[in-house]
């Protein structure tokens, strides 16, 4: 929170007043919560110096417990990041995450209309215990033969609770026919980063990864969590678990091997119906979120793919985990800190035009966001949306035509 910021009296373009606010300021003074990966990045990072407990800082890389206790007794100067929005649980709590979803179809479909709200159908039947107990129940009677799971909302994490509190669960219809390879089952971890929900501004990263289960699919063992969840934090105290094949897959080898066995077509669809899981969730919680032009949110979302190749929302994640579990999985997520730390560009080298930084391209800009490149060569006058989830990431060529070298280092 730098003292020597100057104001003025108008405000003057987006990349000249951060340099400006960069050039008063001889570093970048951090916090860091956390002891993972982004401790890396951040010690890395040319200018940047970590400062310890009530030393004043510029960015924040905090937890959401620190957030929810020292948020709103903060003041933040104009040039002040930190990486969460003050109420992220609206989009990341399974309780209320379906609830702002159901109202924004229940609002789609009175304001557009039935086909319009049918593409917010990409998440499982759901409904909030104790609250919905009564309504649960008839649904559960409906259908006898169908399969439900429980999980805890998360709420005792997000706020504070009185102990006595009875604890909230969500009880979620189990998808049966998941999408299967070599027998297993397995979900995909992807990474949407917002800048802004005010106009809303959001970015798609382009590698991520599919989680398998260790055992073989099947139904008729659904107490065995090594078949039913894909957490790596499961998955490796399976007795068999291999440390060095591990249970992950690249995006990109996801994507090349569905594309060999179902054609570029149904794939290229595929991935359009998982686009429209990231937007549609994100619009959902637009109004609900308070947006602060002080923070910024990198969301881990889980989806998972049934046999009919229809993609299924199953939560998003505020703090997904920065841990690594391999050497190839270390990489992946330097590289997207990295990317996040030039898109929220503390050091003004942006000029807030960009459509790709790094492994990142912008998705939805107050509107959704097409590609500028190959329309004139194909002819066509039809647009393509700018997303690129398990395309090639070479991200090291982009960002040396993009950015000025660090004050002091060499253009390499």
């Amino acid at each position: 929170m730098s003292k020597n910021k100057q104001t003025t009296g108008h405000k003057a373009a987006h990349s000249s007043q951060r340099k400006k606010e960069v050039e008063a300021r001889s570093c970048i003074r951090y916090r860091c919560g956390l002891t993972n990966t982004i401790q890396d990045v951040l010690n890395h990072r040319p200018g940047w110096v970590e400062v310890k407990d009530d030393a004043e800082w510029d960015f924040n890389w905090c937890d959401v417990g620190w957030l929810r206790e020292n948020f709103d007794h903060s003041y933040m100067e104009e040039h002040v990041r930190i990486c969460h929005f003050r109420n992220h649980y609206e989009l990341t709590r399974k309780n209320l995450m379906v609830k702002n979803l159901k109202r924004y179809r229940k609002t789609l479909e009175r304001e557009v209309g039935r086909l319009e709200a049918a593409k917010c159908d990409f998440f499982p039947r759901t409904f909030e215990l104790p609250s919905e107990y009564h309504i649960f129940v008839e649904e559960f009677k409906k259908s006898p033969g169908n399969t439900w799971i429980m999980k805890p909302d998360g709420s005792r994490s997000e706020e504070q609770k009185d102990e006595a509190q009875v604890e909230s669960y969500v009880a979620q219809r189990y998808i049966e026919n998941p999408y299967l390879i070599a027998g297993r089952k397995f979900d995909l971890r992807v990474y949407v980063l917002v800048t802004s929900y005010i106009p809303l501004k959001a970015w798609l990263y382009r590698d991520g990864f599919a989680r398998f289960s260790n055992t073989r699919f099947s139904l008729s063992s659904i107490d065995d969590q090594y078949v039913h969840l894909t957490n790596v934090a499961v998955q490796k105290t399976a007795p068999d678990y291999d440390p060095e094949k591990g249970c992950k897959w690249q995006m990109q080898q996801l994507r090349w091997y569905l594309t060999a066995k179902h054609g570029f077509e149904t794939v290229q669809t595929l991935f359009k119906e998982i686009d429209n899981v990231f937007i549609r969730s994100l619009l959902s919680v637009q109004k609900t979120i308070i947006n602060d032009k002080h923070c910024f949110e990198l969301y881990g979302y889980d989806i998972l793919l049934d046999q009919d190749l229809k993609p299924w929302l199953i939560e998003v994640n505020a703090s997904p985990s920065l841990t690594a579990s391999s050497q190839e999985d270390y990489d992946l997520k330097y590289r997207l800190l990295e990317d996040t730390l030039h898109i929220v560009d503390m050091e003004g080298r942006l000029t807030g035009k960009e459509k790709r930084i790094g492994g990142f391209d912008l998705m939805w800009n107050d509107g959704p966001v097409y590609t500028d490149v190959g329309l004139e060569a194909l002819g066509s006058s039809c647009l393509v949306a700018n997303t690129h989830l398990g395309c090639v990431n070479d991200r090291e060529k982009q960002l040396q035509q993009l950015l000025k070298p660090f004050p002091g280092q060499k253009k390499t």
